[in-house]
Order: structure tokens, then C-alpha cells, then sequence
């Protein structure tokens, strides 16, 4: 392959990437989706592509749709054992973030939502929200008409609409909230818990990968109950983690979240979504697979003091 045609693909790399996490989830499965896209690149008749762009974004869009539709991810998705793989704020896997759509695109939260979507569903909904395309290209990149990318996209929106009824958090007042919660979780105290849960409150775990399925708790008692046992520190769990953690406050996925830490490696994560000055959900992630991104990050990371020196 010659060098210009190589100059094409990297100047869009970063953009492919991004778009590919927001498909899958998971920025593993985005950088081999990435690749397949470089292959199939390497292997085209390039002199018949006229917008280089174009057919780049229609390959790598339907590589991702053929990795969601595949009876394994299926499997593993539908058996409740998934959750989204979180990414350090400035990662440039998250893409654009100018404008809120973009940036609520890329939260855990809606992430998770996305799962509930059929895969052109979601497709359509990252393509319009996220990078702006207009339906007529979306129809063009997905080989659908531009109506049908218009119903995909009123489901789409309507259906996150239905979960995301919250407005963007500060995230100085955001940070806030989380420090409070971090006091109030390690306090011993459950009121304090359940006063910076809001009513509606949802808990999702991964149990360190070594549950089955995904734990979920919703209402403020079961949720603080949870958080309480959770950050209460017991040799068993610091066993597990390899030592005595370090919790470190950060951004994920542009919401703010608890990064557990022990010897500079990143052992847990808790992202929190914040509404109202109250705690709305939480997803606490430790299996060590879907923290690779995050720790390689963390490592290029300026820390700063963590809030908890070792729990």
C-alpha cells in the first residue's frame, strides 16, 4: 500500500476508533474493528473510492453491526454479564464531546441504554447524535432508506429519552456529590447514604468478573445497603485486589467517577451519574478485562492526591 493511501486511513483513524467504541462498548472490540477496517482499506481498489471518508465510515459501521448481530455477542450481551468498558477522561477513543449530545453519547449510562436497541437502532442513533450525519448519508452508509434512518432514529431517541430525563451536571457540583458519597460510604452511616441517592436510583456491578450476571439493586435502601458492604474494607476483598487501594477521583466517560488503585495499577472503577445534586445510578466495574484501556491511561495519568490513601 502506498504511503498516501496510509496518510488517508491514520487521519481517520482516530475518528473510526471512537465511533466503533460507541457501537460496541468496548475498545478492544473497537480496535479490532478498526483493523478490519484497515485490511479491507489495504485490500480495495482505492481508485474507485471517491470519498475515501465515506467508505471508510460504511465499512467500519458494519463491521461493528456484524460483531452485535454475531450469535456470541448475542449470548453474552442478552445473559446480563455486560456492562460498557469505561475510558479515562482525554482517552481519544471518546471522540467528540463539543456539544452534549455528543458527550452523553459516550456516558455509561447511555451506553448501557444502547444495548436495549436493535443494532441499526443504534447505529442510526450514534451516527446522527454523536457524529452529525445527515439521514441521507446514514442511509447510504447503512444501505437503508433515508425514512427508514428516520424511524430508526425516533425509536432510537425515544427509547433513551424514556431512561435519560436528566439534564448535564456540573462537573464541579458533580465532583461534589461523589466526595460526599465517598464520606458517606465509608462512614458506617446508611441515612447518609440514602440522602444522596435520589428515588429512582439504579446500582449495576460486574462483581469483579467473578459473578455469573451483572448485580442490580435499585431503590435508595437496597443501593446504600450495597455501597456500604461494598466499601467496607475486609482482607478477603483486599486479597482480591491485590493490596490495600488507593481511591483516586476522576472522570470516565465524562461522568465523575471513584478509580481504585494499588501499586498504579487500576484495580476498580465506579462511575457515577449525577442529577439534581443526588446520585441517579452507579456502575462499578472490576473485572480485570474491561479494565485495560483505563489502566495503561491511568499510567500516563497526573493523579493527584487520591481521597482515600489506602482503604
Amino acid at each position: 500500500m502506498d504511503s498516501a493511501a496510509v496518510d488517508t486511513f491514520e487521519a481517520g483513524r482516530g475518528r473510526l476508533a471512537s465511533l466503533a467504541y460507541r457501537l460496541l462498548g468496548s475498545a478492544a472490540d473497537a480496535e479490532d474493528a478498526v483493523q478490519d477496517t484497515f485490511l479491507r482499506w489495504q485490500a480495495a481498489d482505492r481508485e474507485r473510492i471517491e470519498v475515501p471518508e465515506a467508505w471508510l465510515t460504511k465499512v467500519a459501521t458494519n463491521i461493528c453491526l456484524d460483531r452485535l448481530r454475531s450469535a456470541q455477542a448475542r449470548h453474552e450481551r442478552t445473559a446480563g454479564a455486560w456492562l460498557p468498558e469505561p475510558l479515562l477522561e482525554g482517552d481519544p477513543m471518546l471522540g467528540p464531546a463539543d456539544t452534549f449530545e455528543q458527550r452523553e453519547s459516550v456516558s455509561l449510562a447511555v451506553l448501557t441504554l444502547l444495548e436495549r436497541l436493535s443494532p441499526a437502532e443504534r447505529a442510526v442513533y450514534v451516527l446522527r447524535e454523536a457524529f452529525s450525519y445527515s439521514h441521507a448519508e446514514i442511509a447510504g452508509i447503512l444501505d437503508i432508506t433515508e425514512s427508514a434512518s428516520q424511524q430508526h432514529a425516533h425509536r432510537a431517541r425515544t427509547r433513551v429519552a424514556a431512561e435519560r430525563r436528566r439534564g448535564e451536571a456540573d462537573p464541579a457540583s458533580a465532583r461534589r456529590v461523589v466526595e460526599e458519597f465517598l464520606a458517606a460510604a465509608t462512614s458506617g452511616r446508611t441515612d447518609r447514604l440514602v440522602a444522596l441517592l435520589t428515588d429512582e436510583v439504579t446500582a449495576v456491578s460486574d462483581g469483579a468478573g467473578l459473578a455469573r450476571r451483572l448485580l442490580r439493586y435499585r431503590t435508595p435502601e437496597r443501593v446504600a445497603s450495597f455501597v456500604r458492604a461494598g466499601f467496607k474494607p475486609t482482607p478477603a476483598k483486599r486479597r482480591l485486589a491485590g493490596g490495600s487501594p488507593a481511591m483516586y477521583l476522576a472522570r470516565v466517560n465524562d461522568s465523575p467517577a471513584v478509580i481504585a488503585v494499588v501499586g498504579g495499577r487500576v484495580v476498580g472503577a465506579v462511575a457515577f451519574d449525577v442529577s439534581g445534586g443526588k446520585v441517579a445510578a452507579l456502575y462499578g466495574i472490576a473485572a480485570a478485562n474491561r479494565l485495560t484501556r483505563l489502566d495503561g491511561a491511568w499510567g500516563r495519568h497526573e493523579a493527584g492526591v487520591p481521597v482515600i490513601a489506602a482503604w
